[in-house]
């Protein structure tokens, strides 16, 4: 079966194409991924500090088609092979997923083809297993983190998760959105602070680590930014220059703080459902220094750690087709020709039907 995925949760436009054929015991499922194509807003919201969702919206009208045009060639497939539609029906901007939703239902309509909404999240979530050296057996927790999400769930498996933390406020990508926003940094703000943070002094700011004792695997983010803001105001009534100087320093100790409580989480995870694999899925999950914490951590555990390739970290295609096509293997059924359509901007993930 031949799965053409459409993401227009946010501000990136993806399409990709798989194909569930090549996917038997034992191989990689990265077999799978016959095409992608990405095309990538950041541009165009930068001067605005953030994501403005009409601009968004609008933009995913203009890309679409021509994605879906360079997929199909890359991959050498016409409309005609294609055996299901995938799209993400949500969480995201209202807008910008009936963008998504119009075209996958009106195209799967003209092509009298099946058609299946997927959740944003699910699709990040089951991103690692596209890595063709990725040998991930259910069950195993998640960490779900971005920009938007930050959650641990347990996925006993396809469709079947059940949410064993999440955060109270800010998820990790925000707070590393709004840390960058006061440190002067340009946006996306988290591939910002992580390479300001490189250079930067541990010691000199000890940063709180919110509910890191709380004694569940909840988290909250709000107060780490707000620990920030405090220092920020204190280097500027000085003058300028001290606050230029210590920025390294501020950016360090934040990402310090962040990676250790999502990390302490993330163990204390594998320890309460007793697995031995974490997956790693999410924007911030392509960040250095997580990365190096999640493995060095999960190594001393005994636990193994997995990661979507960097490309398919942030929204992308590849992830809803791949996400859409391993629902349809698990249940045919789900493939029906239901062409009228809505979206789910709010849209819990433990909620699946």
């Amino acid at each position: 079966m031949r799965v053409l995925g459409i993401e227009t949760s946010c501000d990136e436009t993806g399409v990709a194409l798989v194909d569930t054929a090549p996917w038997e015991a034992g191989e990689p499922a990265g077999k799978g991924l016959l095409g992608q194509a990405l095309y990538s807003q950041i541009a165009m919201h930068v001067d605005y500090g953030g994501v403005v969702p009409e601009l968004a919206s609008r933009d995913h009208i203009k890309r679409v088609i021509p994605l879906i045009n360079q997929t199909l060639k890359e991959s050498k497939t016409s409309l005609s092979e294609i055996d299901a539609i995938a799209f993400t029906q949500g969480p995201g901007l209202a807008g910008a997923l009936l963008v998504g939703a119009s075209i996958a239902k009106g195209l799967a309509l003209s092509l009298n083809k099946p058609v299946l909404g997927v959740h944003h999240l699910e699709g990040h979530l089951l991103s690692p297993l596209l890595a063709n050296e990725a040998n991930i057996q259910f069950p195993f927790v998640a960490l779900l983190v971005s920009g938007g999400h930050t959650q641990l769930m347990d996925v006993k498996s396809v469709g079947e998760y059940t949410i064993l933390g999440e955060t109270l406020d800010d998820a990790a990508g925000e707070a590393f959105d709004k840390t960058a926003k006061l440190l002067g940094l340009s946006y996306p703000g988290g591939p910002a602070v992580s390479k300001l943070a490189e250079t930067g002094n541990p010691a000199t700011y000890q940063l709180p680590r919110p509910m890191k004792h709380s004694g569940d695997l909840d988290f909250s983010f709000a107060g780490l930014k707000t620990s920030v803001l405090t220092q920020v105001k204190k280097l500027k009534a000085q003058s300028d220059e001290p606050f230029e100087e210590q920025k390294a320093n501020l950016a360090r100790g934040f990402v310090d703080a962040i990676v250790e409580v999502l990390v302490s989480k993330s163990i204390g995870a594998l320890k309460q459902t007793g697995y031995n694999t974490l997956v790693v899925a999410g924007g911030v999950g392509a960040n250095t220094q997580l990365r190096k914490g999640l493995e060095t951590a999960c190594q001393q555990a005994g636990c193994a750690v997995h990661y979507p390739p960097l490309e398919l970290c942030t929204d992308n295609g590849a992830m809803i087709a791949f996400a859409g096509a391993m629902r349809l293997k698990k249940n045919p059924q789900l493939a029906q020709k239901d062409w009228g359509f809505n979206v789910r901007p709010r849209w819990p993930l433990d909620q699946l039907e």
